[in-house]
């Protein structure tokens, strides 16, 4: 009889975690400047680390292009983390968020899985400590103030046509992609063409993911643009004087989440922006906390490397001032079969020629991670229906593309299951040859940085730019704001717009559809092809498997 598998929340609900206070403690973290949330996770007061230099190693974990076959970027690296611990190193996890949208949606729970999870698996997965929800309160609440402000005199003549600040929520729900509000008559206000955004994708959340402090916070908030005047004139927070209220809102949301792996790491858990359609980055306080505390940081970014990576080098270390020292991209046999052709169904057969076929993925995510001065190690991710001839390939090509490739098991085995890669990581960031650098210099502009990332990286062969995003471009070079960071939101599955184009295609075109100003921010934001900034539930959402039992143990996350 085949002994039953664990789902990942089951080997969560079994562990036996060390109390928060114990784990904080660990960190060096003293009792006063911790904020408990129970017994099992805590906030860190940003103050306390205020002056803390920055000591330790950053170790970047991003994967291939995502295929539905799952690659386990977040899994690896906590399993990393773990492994690092077990080789003696002073380790710490900084991870984002899971969002409600993901979790009910498609992937189920976003704690890692198997034997390398963050816990409280479930707790992390839903509400946590309710930073998504006062994100949402503070989005939500700017938008009621504009409808007020515009209800009761309009005093800076904001154009109810013009107004750019859209609502949030944590859901996947298409039906508030595009809505009207203000109907009713003139005592419901002004009828405005308007919709929601998932709060992953908020300005809000990447204010939050970039703000250092309170003050910073505060003025971040204040420069959001939510408009526009009859005249054309951008309208920005601070000219509706409600930055404090807003700022005042955020107040817990800033202080950095304290967890742990189930390898007992301690793991700052802060801010949740999707790669495809926002950053893709925790915070950066979560990670400046680690990094002041420990020796080796695990940090992530989301999706491929073309998304969160591209956007951790251009964007967040460019405003962090941080170095990577090693990159680990993730990668699955499975995954790269898919991308060369290989039907979903069929991903457990060996088939060495959809290998060699599909790894084009994973040598141009190799080749883009290069170009930011640093050496990746490839984490080969395990599955049991892999094949020693498929292993044996991914060798070869490992050996023949000068990068190492080196097997994970963390699922099963958890930081045991990635020694290995531990060492090999080690290995590179002690050689020192690291040399981390953006892509682009802002100095360049919008236009300039836009082609290099998607002539570079996506290796497309021109860039269009439709009739909206050009009005959008003009607005924002007229207000002097095209030396910014660009944040592309593109399809995670292909280099191209286009997510049916599998592989490393080349010479295809990159329609920018709009340009998004996201001043409080720090960045424009580029829509391309057809990607939403409200995902929709698939027909079997993940909401399906979740359940909760008479005592109230959760089941179905996974």
């Amino acid at each position: 009889m085949t002994e039953k598998v664990p789902s990942d929340v089951e080997i969560a609900q079994a562990h036996h975690a060390l109390p928060i206070t114990e784990i904080a403690k660990s960190a060096g973290i003293p009792q006063e400047a911790l904020i408990p949330f129970g017994t099992n996770k805590a906030k860190v007061d940003i103050n306390f680390v205020k002056d803390h230099p920055e000591q330790a190693k950053v170790i970047l974990v991003t994967a291939m292009s995502p295929t539905p076959a799952g690659e386990g970027k977040t899994t690896t690296l906590i399993g990393l983390a773990d492994a690092l611990k077990l080789e003696g190193k002073n380790a710490f996890v900084a991870l984002r968020e899971p969002s409600q949208g993901p979790v009910m949606g498609i992937k189920g729970g976003a704690a890692g899985g198997g034997y390398a999870q963050i816990v409280p698996m479930e707790e992390i997965n839903l509400h946590f400590t309710g930073d998504f929800h006062a994100l949402a309160a503070a989005n939500n609440t700017l938008a009621a103030l504009i409808d007020a402000h515009i209800h009761n005199g309009n005093a800076l003549n904001i154009d109810p046509r013009q107004i750019t600040w859209r609502r949030c929520l944590d859901v996947n729900d298409r039906s508030l992609r595009h809505i009207v509000t203000g109907l009713g008559g003139k005592a419901q206000g002004t009828p405005t063409e308007t919709g929601f955004d998932i709060t992953a994708a908020s300005e809000m959340m990447a204010i939050l993911c970039l703000a250092s402090d309170y003050k910073d916070l505060k003025e971040r908030i204040g420069r959001i643009v939510v408009g526009s005047t009859y005249a054309g004139e951008p309208v920005q927070v601070s000219q509706l004087g409600v930055e404090g209220a807003l700022t005042a809102l955020l107040k817990d949301a800033i202080h950095p989440n304290l967890v742990q792996t189930l390898g007992g790491v301690p793991a700052f858990v802060h801010g949740g922006p999707f790669a495809n359609i926002a950053h893709g980055c925790n915070t950066l306080t979560a990670t400046k906390t680690a990094m002041k505390l420990g020796d080796y940081v695990c940090t992530e970014a989301g999706f491929g490397a073309d998304l969160g990576a591209e956007k951790f080098f251009d964007m967040k270390a460019r405003y962090g001032d941080i170095k990577v020292d090693a990159v680990v991209l993730v990668a699955t046999i499975r995954s790269l079969k898919y991308n060369g052709g290989v039907p979903r169904d069929e991903l457990t057969n060996e088939n060495l020629e959809a290998l060699e076929a599909g790894v084009v993925n994973l040598q141009r995510h190799v080749e883009n991670v290069r170009k930011f001065g640093v050496e990746p190690v490839i984490a080969l991710n395990d599955f049991v229906s892999d094949t020693q001839a498929e292993r044996d390939f991914m060798s070869a090509w490992g050996e023949k593309n000068g990068v190492p490739v080196i097997e994970s098991k963390v699922w099963a085995k958890g930081g045991e299951g990635a020694r290995e890669l531990a060492k090999a990581v080690i290995e590179v960031v002690e050689s020192g040859k690291s040399d981390s650098h953006p892509l682009y210099d802002v100095e360049d502009g919008i236009e300039a940085n836009i082609k290099k990332i998607a002539t570079e990286l996506y290796h497309a062969g021109d860039v269009q730019y439709s009739a909206k995003a050009l009005k959008d471009l003009k607005f924002i070079q007229e207000n002097g704001w095209d030396k910014l960071p660009v944040i592309i939101s593109k399809t995670q599955y292909s280099f191209s717009d286009d997510g049916s184009k599998l592989g490393a295609p080349e010479g295809h075109t990159l329609h920018v559809r709009e340009l998004l100003p996201k001043i409080g921010a720090g960045f424009i934001v580029a829509l391309t092809g057809n990607v939403m900034t409200l995902p929709g539930l698939g027909k079997t959402p993940a909401a399906l498997k979740i359940d909760i039992d008479d005592n109230g143990v959760i089941s179905g996350l996974f």
